[in-house]
C-alpha cells in the first residue's frame, strides 16, 4: 500500500497509463485502483478478454470484470481502459462505461477485425489506442489507426508495444524504434504512448525502455502495475507493484526534454550535412553502376555476379566491424544498395 507520496504530479510531462495485465478479483481490482490515484495516474489499464497465444491459459475474467472495473472508477474517479476484440466487447464495455478501449496488437493486424470493430464504435465518443501489430508493418498500423478515424472517433492514440521476431533476444517484443519514429513522420499530430511491460517482458527492463521512449519524443506510458506480481496470473514478469511504479517515476528524466532539443540541435544540423553527402555519394555509386550496366550489356554479360556480390558483403562488412558498426546493419545496408544496383542495371536492358 502506497504512503505519503511525495510525486509532484504537475511535473509529468507525459501521459502514464498504468494497471495490472488483466482484472483477477474485485479485491484486486479496488486495490490497485485506489494505488494509483493515490499517485496521480489518471487511467487504469485492466485486461477483461485477454487473446493468449495457447489454449488453456489464463485468459480473463470476461464480462464480470466489467462491473469491478466500473465500480473502481466510481470510488477513484480513474478512467478505466481495457481491451477489445470484437464489437461485442465494444458494446459490453459502453454499457459499463469504459470510455477508453484498445485494440491489441493481434487484432491490429487484421482489418477485417479492425473494420468490425470500427462499424461498432460508430457514433461514439470513447477514445481508443491502438497498439502496433504483432509484425513490423508500419503501413498496417496506420491502416488500424485509419479505420478507427474514419468511424468518427477523434480521440485516437498509438501503443508502441514492440514486435515479435523469431529466436532469442534480449526483448520480449523488439522495440524497433524506427518504425514508431516512421509513424510519427508520417502523423505528426498523433500521439504515440509506449508500452514499456510488453517490450521488455521484464521488470528491470522497464525504466531504461521508459526513459528513452520520452527521450525520443513518446507522449506518454502504459506501464502493467499488479499489488502481487510474482501471483499474477499473466504477465508476471513484467509487472511492477505500485511502490516499484512510484519509483520509476521519480527516476525518469522529463523535466529537461525542451533543454535536450536544444542541446541537439548543432549536431542534428551537422547529421543534415552528413546526410546529404551521403545521398551524393550514393548517386555517384548508381553512375559507376549504370555505366558498369552498359558495359555489361554491350558484352553481353549477366547482370548479377553472386561472386562478387558476396566478396563485397564480407569485404565491407570487415571494413565496418573495424568502425564499430555491426555487421547485421552493414549486410543489411549493402544488400539494399546491391539491389538498387541491379535495379538501376535493369533498366538499361528494358531502355534497349
Amino acid at each position: 500500500m502506497i504512503e505519503n507520496d511525495n510525486i509532484q504530479h504537475t511535473a509529468w510531462v507525459f501521459e502514464l497509463i498504468a494497471g495490472p495485465c488483466a482484472a483477477e478479483s474485485e479485491t484486486q481490482v479496488m486495490a490497485i485502483a485506489h494505488d494509483l490515484h493515490r499517485l496521480g495516474v489518471k487511467t487504469m489499464r485492466a485486461g477483461v478478454w485477454k487473446p493468449r497465444t495457447k489454449p488453456g491459459s489464463f485468459e480473463g475474467i470476461g464480462s464480470n470484470a466489467l462491473v469491478w472495473l466500473q465500480q473502481a472508477s466510481v470510488e477513484t474517479g480513474i478512467q478505466m481502459a481495457t481491451e477489445v476484440a470484437t464489437p461485442d466487447h465494444v458494446e459490453q464495455c459502453l454499457r459499463h462505461d469504459i470510455r477508453t478501449l484498445w485494440i491489441g496488437a493481434r487484432t491490429a493486424t487484421n482489418p477485417f477485425a479492425v473494420q468490425a470493430i470500427a462499424d461498432a464504435l460508430r457514433g461514439t465518443s470513447v477514445r481508443v489506442l491502438i497498439k502496433n501489430p504483432v509484425s513490423p508493418d508500419v503501413d498496417l498500423w496506420i491502416g488500424a489507426i485509419e479505420r478507427i478515424s474514419e468511424a468518427g472517433i477523434s480521440d485516437v492514440a498509438a501503443v508502441h508495444r514492440g514486435f515479435s521476431l523469431f529466436g532469442e533476444k534480449i526483448y520480449r517484443n523488439a522495440p524497433m524504434w524506427q518504425i514508431p519514429i516512421e509513424l510519427r513522420r508520417r502523423m505528426p499530430q498523433l500521439p504515440i504512448i509506449c508500452d514499456p511491460s510488453h517490450i521488455g517482458g521484464r521488470r528491470d527492463l522497464i525504466l531504461p525502455l521508459a526513459q528513452e521512449a520520452l527521450d525520443l519524443g513518446c507522449d506518454g506510458l502504459m506501464i502493467e502495475c499488479h499489488n502481487n506480481p510474482d501471483k499474477a496470473l499473466s504477465d508476471a514478469k513484467q509487472q511492477l507493484t505500485p511502490d516499484c511504479l512510484k519509483t520509476i517515476l521519480q527516476q525518469l528524466h522529463t523535466r529537461d526534454r525542451i533543454n535536450y532539443a536544444e542541446d541537439l540541435e548543432a549536431l542534428r544540423r551537422d547529421i543534415d550535412i552528413i546526410d546529404n553527402q551521403l545521398i551524393d555519394i550514393l548517386a555517384q555509386r548508381m553512375d559507376i553502376s549504370r555505366r558498369i550496366g552498359k558495359y555489361k550489356l554491350k558484352k553481353n554479360i549477366t547482370i548479377l555476379q553472386a561472386a562478387r556480390y558476396n566478396d563485397i558483403l564480407d569485404r565491407r562488412t570487415a571494413e565496418g566491424e573495424k568502425r564499430q558498426l555491426s555487421a547485421e546493419f552493414i549486410r543489411r545496408l549493402f544488400a539494399d544498395i546491391h539491389e538498387e544496383s541491379v535495379r538501376q542495371q535493369v533498366g538499361l536492358e528494358r531502355e534497349k
